[in-house]
Formats: C-alpha cells, sequence, structure tokens
C-alpha cells in the first residue's frame, strides 16, 4: 500500500494505506450532507442571518452604552460622588443596572 506523512507542529505521524475500497455499509452519516436543511439555510441566508445578528449587536451594544452614560448623569445631577472619584451611587441605580444587563 501507499504511505501518508501527516504532519503538525510537534508530532510526525507515517500511515500505511492498505485498501482503498470501502464497504457501503461501514459509510456514516453524521448529519453535514447537503441535503440537510441546516446547509440548505445557510447557503441561501448565510449572509443575511449574519448581517442581522451584527446590527442586532450593535444595536444591544450601543443602547447598554447609552442607559449606563443616563445612569451617571443622573446619579450627577442629584449630587452624588463620580464613579471615578470613588463613589458607588450608581450601583443604587436601576438605569445603570439597565444598562449593564442589555
Amino acid at each position: 500500500g501507499s504511505l501518508i506523512t501527516l504532519s503538525c507542529l510537534s508530532h510526525r505521524v507515517v500511515c500505511q494505506v492498505i485498501s482503498s475500497a470501502v464497504p457501503a455499509d461501514s459509510v456514516q452519516d453524521n448529519g453535514t450532507s447537503d441535503s440537510s436543511w441546516i446547509t440548505r439555510l445557510e447557503s441561501s441566508y448565510g449572509f443575511y442571518i449574519g448581517l442581522g445578528l451584527a446590527v442586532f449587536s450593535s444595536f444591544l451594544i450601543g443602547s447598554s452604552v447609552i442607559l449606563k452614560k443616563k445612569g451617571l448623569l443622573r446619579l450627577v445631577e442629584k449630587g452624588g460622588t463620580r464613579a471615578g472619584d470613588g463613589g458607588h451611587g450608581y450601583l443604587k441605580d436601576w438605569l445603570w443596572w439597565a444598562g449593564l444587563l442589555t
């Protein structure tokens, strides 16, 4: 049979091919066939799904920053100590928590 050499960063393996015939009953389907609905969905709409997820995550991240900033500005208007000066009053503000959880 043929010899095949496989190399990685830390290992080198030599394999010998004994036979190239594959019995029909030993072929296993691992769910990645081209006829699966996931493959068809990804090939048709993969770009649009990725674009939608990117826009949605950008919206969530932006709204999180805005909500936390509004919470910190409300704290300053009430006369609380700023977070940069060692104050922890923002932890009692629900708007800041809403921004953190988005």
